[in-house]
This record gives structure tokens, sequence and C-alpha cells, in this order.
């Protein structure tokens, strides 16, 4: 049984798999021929491995470059890791976090199906830190067993159908249509991004019209520009860490500058890597949906990870990275100043999270929502797990967290309700929101009957 449920998992948390899957389903349900349906799926999975391969690329890069800035600034405190607390904690929690995400997907179909919250969530890796994280929570109130998994798998299934609906007013103006949804843990902060740059900006300025002198027009070229700029930026930050420093600890010996410049590259790459996959998989799984939204949830919207974003404005991604992490570096400041928690701005949700809230502050308010949506962005993934932190029983003290948004939001709601009423007030609350989202769902039909 064991056995089972831990393939169950893994197919459950690779993305590339869990949507190719998802893919073959929806062709097989168009009634498509073998050939369309191996081509659709084959495609999807390696568009998600190339993805993957990006991601991964960009991590390895940007990882020195946190030492680094930690090293040149002389900081130290808690470090916002999603992959570290999550490794911490599924060795005590991991069959329920196994538990919850299977079952968080059942009822994410379910809702999709009966109300009007219409997004299936395929992001695995996030389901499963999502679900890890309800674990620890519902844990701390006493809860355990079935009862456990079904109130966890409920409250994921939620937050898998909610999450997307915030963030996808703002995402229909990136993609122009509702073929795709957002499946990120950081659409809170995405959603907030997009809100201040109607705020504060015109998105008739968007970020991809910058006007550059004719001798410097070669900087339109997003891998271009990101490598020059990624550049400038770790070297200097080489130069305040020491050239010492690095050969000793970070580069084996290679020169510190030339350390510095071949990250810089390696990041431009991951970013055209990715830039690359996703243009693959959007050709791919969005028709392959089309059968799922007319067979077996209709009007359903795939829900897929951040950097499906990413093609429709290169700029703001890099501008939206440089901008989140200026406010991590500012809330440290605040931090140190007040006395409180210092959470460090972690190099890498600073990047996925501010670039994908660059792109949503230039959706709504061009190049000045695209910086300061993702700079007020960045300091609210700062602040944010000081508040998550006390909630999370021993394992807030493990010297890392939870660093995006949606981490926060889920985490504070159910964790300050469960501080105040126990197993009883944190059930009636998911249940609560169920049957908000439920009456959400019957007057929206009854409005439309009226008109």
């Amino acid at each position: 049984m064991n056995g089972i449920l831990d393939v169950l998992i893994d197919i459950a948390s690779t993305p590339a798999i869990l949507v190719a899957l998802i893919a073959v389903l929806g062709l097989v349900l168009q009634k498509k021929p073998i050939s369309d349906i191996m081509r659709g799926g084959i495609k999807t999975f390696v568009g998600f491995l190339v993805v993957t391969s990006g991601a991964n690329v960009i991590v390895a890069s940007l990882e020195p470059f946190g030492e680094m800035f930690q090293q040149a600034f002389n900081v130290s405190g808690v470090v916002p890791n999603n992959e570290a607390i999550v490794a911490l904690a599924l060795e005590e929690f991991g069959t329920y976090t196994a538990l919850i995400m299977l079952a968080g997907m059942f009822f994410n179909i379910v809702i999709a199906r009966v109300t009007k919250f219409k997004y299936i969530y395929l992001t695995g890796h996030a389901m499963l830190y999502m679900a890890c994280l309800i674990a620890v929570i519902l844990t701390t109130t006493g809860m355990k067993g079935a009862v456990l998994v079904l109130v966890g798998g409920l409250a994921l299934g939620i937050a898998n159908a909610i999450f997307p609906a915030i963030a996808q007013p703002y995402t229909r103006m990136i993609t122009k249509n509702d073929s795709v949804a957002l499946g990120h843990t950081g659409n809170f902060g995405y959603a907030f991004s997009g809100f201040i740059g109607k705020l504060v900006g015109n998105k008739e300025k968007s970020t991809e019209d910058i006007n550059f002198p004719k001798g410097l027009a070669f900087l339109r070229d997003s891998t271009v520009s990101i490598t020059l700029t990624m550049s400038v930026v770790y070297v200097i930050v080489a130069i305040f860490a020491g050239g010492d420093y690095i050969t000793a600890n970070l580069s084996d010996g290679t020169n510190s500058i030339i350390f510095a410049l071949q990250k810089a590259g390696t990041f431009a790459a991951g970013v055209f890597i990715i830039l690359a996959g996703v243009r693959l998989i959007l050709a791919e799984i969005v028709p392959a949906f089309k059968g799922i939204s007319e067979k077996l949830v209709p009007n359903s919207i795939p829900a897929l990870d951040c950097p499906i974003v990413f093609p429709y404005a290169p700029n703001a991604v890099l501008i939206g990275f440089f901008s989140s992490f200026l406010g991590g570096i500012f809330s440290l400041v605040i931090m140190a100043l007040t006395g409180s928690v210092i959470i460090l701005p972690g190099v890498v949700p600073h990047f996925f999270c501010g670039a994908t809230s660059g792109v949503y502050g230039n959706a709504t308010g061009g190049l000045r929502g695209a910086v300061v949506g993702s700079f007020l962005q960045g300091i609210l993934i700062s602040f944010m797990p000081i508040f998550l932190m006390p909630v999370m029983g021993n394992l807030g003290f493990a010297g890392s967290t939870f660093s995006d948004t949606d981490y926060g939001v889920v985490g504070i709601f159910m964790g300050s309700i469960a501080n105040v009423g126990g197993q009883i007030a944190v059930i009636s609350g998911i249940v609560a929101v169920l049957v908000v989202m439920i009456l959400m769902t019957i007057f929206g039909k009854k409005q439309q009957t009226n008109n």
C-alpha cells in the first residue's frame, strides 16, 4: 500500500508527468488520433522538463549570489526557502503531507465542478509544499488521523481554487484570454502587484516599450540585457564580498570576477531556457485541456506555474526581480532598526515572485507599475514570514521559513483561528470559506439569469 502511495505522490508532485497525463487525458476525451495523443503528451512532458531545467539553472546561479551578498554586507537571520523548510517538515509530517496533497487534488476537482471557481491547479511541487504547511498547522491543534487528512485536503482544495481566481483578472490582462491561469504560491502577491500597478502606473507605457538610443538597440534583446545587467550586479557584489572569500568558498579557485560573470551568464541562460519551455507547453496544454473543460469539468482552466507569464513581458521579469529584491533589502533595514526577527532577502523567492509581480504590475501600470508593484510585493514577502513563524509550532524556529505570499495567507489564517478556538475553530473557518464560495456561485448564476 505504501508503495502505491509513494508512486501516486511522485506522479502528483512531478509537474512534467502530472501535466503530461492531463494533456493525454484531454486529448483522449477529444477522441484525437493516437499520434496526436502521443505527440501532445510527449511535447508537454518535455516542455515542463525544459522549464524545470531552466529554473534549476537559475537557482544554481542565484545560490552563490545569496552567499556573496550575506558575506559582502555581513548580515544574518532567517532565510526564507520553501525547499529547505519543507525538507525539515517532511521528516515528521511526510505521510500526512502526502495524503493531504492527494485529498486536495480531489477536492480541487470537485470544487471546480460545482462552483464558479473553475481552476484546476497543476503545479505539483507547489501543492506538495502547501499540503506540508497545512499538515504542520493542523498538527499543532492536536488533530490527527483521517480527520486531519480530510480537513487538510479540503483546505488545500479550496486554496487551489481560490488563489488562481484572485490573480485571474490580471492574468487575463497579460494573456488576453482565459485559456490559462496562474497556479503558484505567490498569487496573492501577484494580484497585489497588479492592484498597485493600476493605482500608480500607466499601462500604456509598458516595460516592453522602453526606448533605447539607436546605438543601444541591441538591449531590446532580453537575453543580452539580462546578461549585461546581471553581470554588473554580480561583479559589484563579488567585489564587496572579497575575492579571497569567493575563491576559497564558492568558485573552487576560479577568479572571483570570472566566477561572477559566469554565474550572470548562467542566470540569463536559465531565463532563455524557461521562455523556450513555456512556449512549448502553452502550444500543447491549452488545446489539450479543451477536452477536460468540455467533458469532465465544464469551462475549467488549467492553473500553471509562474514562468508561464514570463514570455509576455521579459523586461518586466528583470525589473520585477530587482525591485522585489530592493524591497527585501529595505525590509531588512526596517527589521534591524526595530529589533524584530530579521528575514534575509532570499534571492530565489525574490526572483520568481518578484519577476512575476513585475509582469503583473506592468500589465496594469506599465513600467511604474512593475517597479512599485514588485517593490511592495518584496516588502510583503519579507514581513509575512514574521507573522507566519509563530503559528508553525517548533518548526517556526528552524532557521528557515516559507517565503511566498500564499503560504502566509493560508498559514496566518488557519494558525490564528487555531490559536483562538483550536480544532473546532479551524474546521469552522475552512467550511465557512467553502460556504462563501458556494454562495458566490449561486448568486452569480442568479445575476446571470436576471440579466
